[in-house]
Formats: structure tokens, sequence, C-alpha cells
């Protein structure tokens, strides 16, 4: 089902895998020991790896899915990853919306997608950024704001190809889940212990920090959020877990 390519370095996997989507690539996972040009979900946002820290990885989905249900991929993958690292670190990673998986309270993996869609059908490409392991040289590190956590803060030895395996496992043993985006939604919001979770939230329109409590995920995947007494949506947007 997946045909797994390593390079040693490029710009991006997901541009590499988006710039392939399609019936002759469903399945196609790139996985890169260095990203120079890796990226964040907002604009101008780069994901930093340094050699040897970290799996950097886009894998095309196998199978094309109806648009409308694009939104939930992401949750989705989370779910699976989640799942990936506990099976084979033991660590339990926190679920924030939208697209994060935290270790203690810090960024430890971020997923970002890319999609082609012809017609009634969409190829999705699920690109993944999983911190494993601190750089010997901690200046590697230095303006990264607020400080990543890595999977050897909670286990030692983390091996990349066995955690690679694991998560291709966990997209292959999901992928019925991507017929219902409502359920992955329902689930995602179980794992997350998100109703009645405060959320401290910078939108992309760019208006100024505020807070609410998270109550449930949309069917577009914006959060609802209750703010003195009202509910509301929030589309896109920078969050952190008020603890």
């Amino acid at each position: 089902m997946w045909r797994i390519e390593h390079v040693d370095q490029t710009g991006s996997t997901n541009d590499d895998v988006a710039a392939r989507l399609g019936a002759q690539e469903a399945g196609l996972v790139r996985v890169a020991a260095l990203q120079t040009a890796g990226r964040g979900r907002r604009a101008g946002r780069t994901w930093l790896a340094p050699r040897g820290s970290g799996l950097t990885f886009t894998a095309a989905l196998p199978r094309p899915l109806p648009p409308h249900a694009l939104w939930c991929v992401t949750f989705w993958a989370a779910l699976a990853i989640r799942a990936a690292v506990v099976r084979v670190t033991g660590a339990v990673l926190d679920l924030t919306w939208p697209n994060d998986l935290l270790l203690g309270g810090r960024k430890c993996c971020g997923i970002l997608c890319v999609s082609r869609v012809e017609g009634e059908r969409a190829w999705v490409g699920v690109g993944s950024g999983i911190n494993l392991a601190r750089p010997r040289d901690a200046s590697l590190l230095e303006g990264i704001v607020p400080a990543p956590a890595f999977l050897s803060d909670a286990a030692e030895g983390v091996d990349p190809a066995r955690l690679l395996d694991a998560v291709l496992d966990a997209y292959t043993a999901g992928l019925p889940e991507l017929d219902h985006p409502d359920a992955v939604a329902r689930r995602w919001e179980r794992e997350a212990h998100l109703n009645g979770t405060p959320y401290e939230l910078r939108e992309d329109d760019g208006t100024a920090v505020h807070r609410a409590i998270a109550r449930r995920i949309a069917a577009d995947g914006s959060l609802i959020v209750e703010e003195n007494g009202r509910e509301r949506s929030i589309a896109l947007a920078d969050a952190r877990v008020v603890r």
C-alpha cells in the first residue's frame, strides 16, 4: 500500500508530494533526513528540524477522498500519530487544535496537509514533522519560541524507521474512518478532552489574543468556543491550551 522514498535532503516533502499527487502516486511516502524549506500552517512560518533530530515525511493517501471530507484529515492524522507514538515509545502526546501534538505542554509534532482536487475526488498528502531527539548543538534551537519538545524527553533511543512503520500502520488501519468525517471529529474531541478546555487564541486575521472555552469541532474543522456566555466559531488561529 505504501511506497517509501528516502532522500537525504529536500526543500519540503510536502512540496515534493504535492507536485505528484494523483492516482499514479497514491501511497507514496517521501521521507527526508533534512528539509531546507519546511513550513508551518501559516505563511512565513518555517519548520526547523536539524539533521538527525526529527522524522519529517509526507504520505500521499492511497485513495482519494470526497472534497467535502478534506477538513477532517488533519484530525485523523493526529489521532493516528498519537497512537503510533504510544505504541513505539509509551509517551502520550496531547492533541491541540488545529494541528499540533504536545509533550509536556510543548510542541512535539506538527501536521500540514496538501491536496489536489479533481472533480469529485481529492488526493491528499499528509505532511508531518515529529521531533525525536534534541540536537547535540543546542544553538540550533536558539530563536525557536516557544521551545519545542522531543520524544527523547520521555523515551530513549526512538527508532525513526520503527516509528514511521507504526504511523503508516495506523494510517492503513484508519483509512475507513475518513468516510465518516464527523466521527473523526468526535473521536478527536474525546481524546483531546476538548469540551471545557480553556484556549488562548490569536486568529489569523490579526485580532488580539483572547481566551475562550473550547466546546467542539464544527463540520468544517473550525473550533467552536464559548466567550462571555456565547458561542462563536474560530476558523483559523494560533492556539494554546491554558494550563
